[in-house]
């Protein structure tokens, strides 16, 4: 048996639909949008009308006629000018169910042609600390990274760091200003070098001779001068590090830490292919690339600044040509902001007239903006950039508000014992409110964030998610202890079937999201799911129910609404604690 109700449901139509002789790419169902009605609605008759030049509901009666035979639907109608209203059995619901319950996949399937993705979802820049900003590529580029090595592709994730442009020039320039040359900077750690940006940004921003020395030291570096290089090496280290504490805390997780400079040699090929190919021209002194301007303006790609630095999209497009030449990667998906789309568009039709993406796909997932309660992107109380490090302090302070003393914590073999235990809760409960938040959200719409609600147990938050499961780990302890095991699912009222059916609709929101490249639809789906237990756990007792089938059954349920509700989370990059902990 399919192990997806709708798939089971999808093969008895297109086996119906051959007996009588329609087109089967129309087999299709997707849940009612009248659930008083019916379970399922097949519109395909409305489609089938012009094809067949017929009345779409003399199809659809047709088609009705024949389902009528098969004992796994209660009840079929036909709707309208040619709706099929389809309602399954119980004991199919059931039976899918219990297949579900046993496989470790919990009924979700692969892709069916596997393939390679390189996904592109860091792009912090050297000496910068983690704002806001990267907070969404993060989050959001860890769940498709998830949902799409789940689904069964080869996935490689590259966090693609800022290393080789001009901010780079500017900290060089900035300390060989107030050391006199460069031999101290071994010596800096990641606050003295972020001091050295912003000071060195601020004069450039002001002074047009101190942007073209950091761009001229930044050509130097590119070309090979060894001193700059040398003080480069440690200033990308320090970077490296300071942001994999903040990428660890956020679980972001990257099988690649490669950056502008890996792609420096690819980035000379391609400037050689561009001339060799006859595509680039040089223009006031610079070597670019004009792109074609259908419906508006595209500015063209510079290849060869004026000074003799490479231009900023380059390494864009080395680095797809790397990704495709070494990688052999069949799709590339970068996780940008939304401001970025123009670079994007550029980047990716210079790299097809380079002929370097003949069979791979290019794809820009760009985000909106995390905002404040004003509309306007989220900053600090002084009006700066929100950094990621104090968002987080600020989450986890929120959670604290929460959490009962250490002292008033029982089964602890020290106070110590257990504020450590309540420290990793709290850490686990604010990551999952600071990402839900994100999540849940639409990718290309912006958001604001709440401070004073996201962290709450209740409502569609990340903490009420871990708190459902939570609770379920503690019915099942308590059904446990009082010999009940769990069994083959009865459906007995409209609760329990309620939720039956909510729990069949895994596979296809997984496959959804993997699709549409969108986690809130798993977001979505864990939510209601979480809100579709607790109106069943409310009418359907476990340990008071009236035969001890009925309560293997509901144990059951729990069970796979934990399992369910586990695997969503774990997608979205979300640990799901044992245990919660309230004042």
């Amino acid at each position: 048996m399919d192990l997806s109700l709708e798939q089971t449901i999808n093969n008895k139509l297109a086996h119906c639909f051959e007996q009588l002789g329609l087109d089967t790419r129309f087999a299709v169902v997707k849940p009612s949008d009248r659930p008083d009605l019916s379970d399922f609605q097949c519109n395909g008759a409305l489609a089938l009308a012009k094809q067949e030049h017929k009345n779409p509901r003399e199809i659809a009666s047709q088609i009705a006629a024949v389902l009528e035979q098969d004992a796994d639907f209660s009840k079929i109608s036909v709707d309208g000018p040619g709706f099929i209203n389809l309602s399954v059995s119980d004991s199919l619901i059931s039976s899918v169910l219990c297949a579900m319950a046993q496989d470790n996949r919990l009924g979700c399937s692969r892709v069916a042609n596997p393939h390679k993705i390189i996904l592109d979802s860091g792009g912090p820049n050297v000496a910068k600390a983690l704002h806001v900003g990267h907070l969404r590529s993060a989050v959001i580029g860890e769940a498709i990274r998830r949902i799409e090595k789940f689904v069964g592709n080869d996935i490689i994730s590259d966090v693609h760091f800022g290393d080789y442009g001009t901010p780079m020039g500017m900290i060089l320039g900035e300390i060989i200003r107030q050391d006199g040359d460069l031999s101290r900077t071994s010596t800096y750690n990641i606050e003295q070098i972020s001091d050295f940006y912003k000071r060195a940004n601020a004069r450039c921003k002001e002074n047009e001779a101190e942007k073209e020395e950091a761009s001229r030291i930044t050509a130097e570096l590119q070309n090979g001068n060894p001193e700059y290089y040398k003080a480069w090496q440690h200033l990308r280290q320090v970077s490296v590090d300071a942001v994999k504490k903040n990428y660890d805390v956020l679980g972001a997780h990257f099988d690649l830490w490669l950056g502008e400079s890996d792609a420096h040699q690819a980035s000379q090929e391609v400037i050689k292919m561009a001339q060799e190919q006859g595509i680039s021209e040089v223009d006031d002194g610079a070597t670019i690339i004009r792109l074609e301007e259908s419906n508006k303006p595209k500015p063209p790609v510079i290849l060869v600044k004026s000074n003799g630095g490479i231009g900023y999209q380059v390494t864009d497009i080395a680095t797809i040509k790397m990704r495709v030449d070494d990688l052999k990667a069949d799709e590339i998906i970068y996780v940008v902001d939304k401001r970025q789309s123009l670079h994007f568009e550029q980047v990716f039709e210079a790299a097809a007239k380079l002929g370097l993406v003949k069979h791979t796909k290019l794809q820009h997932i760009g985000f909106g903006t995390v905002n404040g309660s004003d509309g306007k992107p989220f900053k600090t109380r002084d009006g700066g950039v929100m950094n990621l490090e104090d968002l987080i302090t600020l989450s986890k302070d929120k959670v604290r508000e929460s959490m009962p003393e250490a002292k008033d914590l029982e089964g602890f073999a020290s106070e110590a014992e257990a504020q450590k235990y309540i420290d990793t809760l709290v850490e686990d409960i604010a990551i999952a409110a600071i990402k839900f938040q994100d999540l849940k959200n639409n990718i290309a719409s912006g958001y604001v964030f709440e401070l004073d609600d996201f962290a709450k147990f209740e409502g569609k938050t990340g903490p009420y998610i871990q708190y459902a499961i939570a609770r379920i780990n503690s019915i099942m302890r308590k059904a446990q202890a009082a010999g009940i095991q769990a069994g083959d699912i009865i459906i007995t009222n409209r609760e329990e079937r309620d939720l039956a059916l909510k729990l069949a609709q895994l596979n296809n929101v997984v496959m959804r999201t993997h699709e549409e490249k969108e986690p809130s639809i798993i977001s979505d789906y864990a939510y209601t799911l979480a809100q579709t237990f607790s109106t069943f756990y409310n009418a359907s007792s476990i340990m008071n129910a009236a035969t001890p089938a009925e309560a293997s059954s509901r144990l059951r349920l729990a069970s796979l609404t934990r399992d369910v509700l586990k695997l969503l989370l774990d997608l979205l990059g979300i640990k799901a604690p044992e245990v919660m902990l309230k004042k």
